[in-house]
């Protein structure tokens, strides 16, 4: 069994008589839908289709094949896949015989996986040759060396370390074989990452499938939902808000795409009447411009009846254009890997969905907003936001110093999100933590500047968030060089780091180099005095 921090048993049971936690696995969304229309359209990938019988027979392959092998109940993975219909077949295999998966994103680089596999000890990676870290052999035969027993990578040739050949016909999935139980841990989120690399949110059956069953309903997904994935399909938002997932449960289709590029994904929507997509502020800025400069691709996208924003800060003059230029609803997402979801509803006025964020999603969410000095705020006035409630975590996995800054002694999560109340309804207006949220890709400080200082002509790094019209924030690394050292390009800077494995979003956008960093008064780097600096700059 995992080691995971559960709900006070108080908690837990009321959260049962309320009928929040049903006690199944995940497994469920799939044997419902086979049991129920098992013909019926689940998957798109390009040219490919995939049935709910034939999601599930490619699933239970892989089960199969991997139990035979001794993986069970206690084991985890990492798993690394684009936006491929067989990242939902290995997720539901791995469910299927009780493995729990970290998914990593396709843009995280040598650092980020060799810290996913040191912290979980994987007994199985699976990944994909167009990885650049799988090209070769190189690092999935250290990785066997440091004890990952099996290495199975998509686009492999030999069968051995074939995914594709392990999802082939195989052996009966045996009959001990099974998920693991619903108040157990599923499978690991990945944080936002505010202190260096996305630490590990166990999520359980029973707290996961709570919020996918909610937002189904409250997002309207129905079996006629066409469902369009351009975002990276292990970030949770496009995971379970309501998600591939929610899709699954209520019977729907989903559309695979390989990134939200508009033009790219306008003629996926068209060719399949897509009615539902989830995107990141940016990403809809890039529709907006796109359907603006080309006003023909509206009538490729006429099939689309909701956009789901979240992920980022999302202005309100951009929200007001997606019904006019789009020719969709709009509904506002502010949510998080830890747990709490809120939705604007689909019964809320213009008012409501152009300005908020929305509301949680359980009657059950229990959400304080407060002060400096831990005291509630009245509404409209921002405070730190701290939550508790049926589906948000109760902590990181194996992560004693961070859990004790994020959770108070009743058990609340503080996420580090600044919000206000505003008629019943919230609305995100900043962060404590320091990280930067670069069109909804989270960039944690610490880690960057640990890493720059590795550079031999750097001695203080300072890593802080610059206004930008398109993604919110971009990054300025704030830089002190030793004495003598020559002038270094940024370029040269950002070589430095991807040397050093970081994934390319991590990449400080902006340069500036100071004989030294601010402090204030109890020693600390000044980054309020930085962000100023960027601000006046930008103004």
């Amino acid at each position: 069994m995992i080691e995971f921090s559960p709900w006070p048993q108080d908690l837990a049971q009321r959260y049962r008589e309320a009928g929040y936690w049903i006690d199944q696995p995940l497994t469920h969304i799939l044997d419902a839908q086979l049991a129920a229309n098992p013909r019926a359209e689940a998957l798109v990938c390009g040219d490919r289709r995939f049935s709910y019988a034939e999601l599930d027979r490619l699933s239970r392959n892989l089960a199969a094949r991997l139990a035979g092998q001794g993986l069970g109940h206690g084991d985890t993975a990492v798993v690394q896949l684009p936006n491929v219909a067989e990242f939902y077949i290995v997720f539901f295999a791995l469910l299927r015989i009780g493995v729990a998966p970290v998914n990593a994103l396709f843009s995280h680089r040598r650092l980020e996986l060799s810290e996913y596999v040191r912290q979980i000890a994987p007994r199985v990676v699976i990944a994909s040759r167009q990885h650049e870290l799988f090209r070769d052999d190189a690092f999935a035969d250290a990785l066997r060396a440091g004890g990952v027993g099996h290495v199975l990578l998509l686009g492999e040739d030999a069968p051995e370390r074939s995914l594709t050949h392990w999802l082939a016909d195989g052996a009966a999935l045996p009959a001990e074989a099974g998920p693991t139980p619903a108040d157990q841990v599923a499978f690991f989120q990945l944080s936002g990452g505010s202190t260096g690399t996305p630490k590990l949110i166990p999520r359980t059956h029973n707290d996961y499938d709570y919020s996918i069953r909610a937002s189904v309903e409250i997002c309207g997904v129905t079996s006629a939902t066409r469902f369009l994935c351009a975002l990276p399909a292990g970030h949770n938002f496009p995971m379970s808000s309501p998600g591939v997932l929610g899709v699954f449960h209520a019977g729907g289709t989903v559309v695979m795409a390989p990134s939200p590029e508009p033009l790219t994904c306008f003629g996926i929507i068209e060719r399949e009447r897509v009615t539902m997509v989830p995107l990141v502020p940016p990403a809809v800025a890039l529709w907006l411009r796109a359907v603006e400069g080309e006003p023909a691709c509206r009538a490729q996208i006429v099939s689309l009846a909701l956009m789901l924003v979240g992920g980022a800060s999302f202005a309100e003059a951009t929200a007001r254009r997606v019904p006019d230029l789009l020719g969709c609803r709009l509904q506002q997402v502010f949510g998080m890997a830890e747990g709490l979801v809120n939705y604007t509803r689909l019964t809320d006025p213009d008012e409501v969905v152009f300005t908020t964020q929305g509301r949680p999603i359980s009657p059950a969410d229990e959400v304080r907003i407060l002060d400096e000095h831990g005291n509630p705020v009245p509404d409209g006035t921002p405070g730190a936001l701290a939550t508790r409630g049926p589906y948000t975590f109760r902590g990181y996995y194996r992560s004693p110093e961070h859990n004790a800054k994020a959770f108070d002694a009743e058990g609340f999560y503080h996420s580090g999100d600044v919000v206000l109340r505003q008629g019943g309804n919230l609305r995100v207006v900043g962060r404590i933590k320091d990280q930067i949220n670069r069109g909804g890709e989270k960039i944690a400080a610490e880690e960057i500047e640990n890493l720059l200082v590795r550079h031999p002509d750097i001695t203080h790094a300072a890593l802080v968030a610059a206004p930008d019209a398109h993604l919110g924030e971009k990054s300025c690394a704030f830089l002190v060089l030793r004495d003598g050292a020559g002038k270094h390009s940024p370029p040269a800077l950002r070589r430095h780091l991807l040397d050093l494995g970081v994934a390319e979003y991590k990449l400080p956008d902006r340069f500036r180099f100071l004989p030294e960093l601010p402090l204030t008064a109890v020693g600390k780097i000044d980054k309020r005095r930085l962000r100023d600096s960027l601000v006046a700059e930008t103004a």
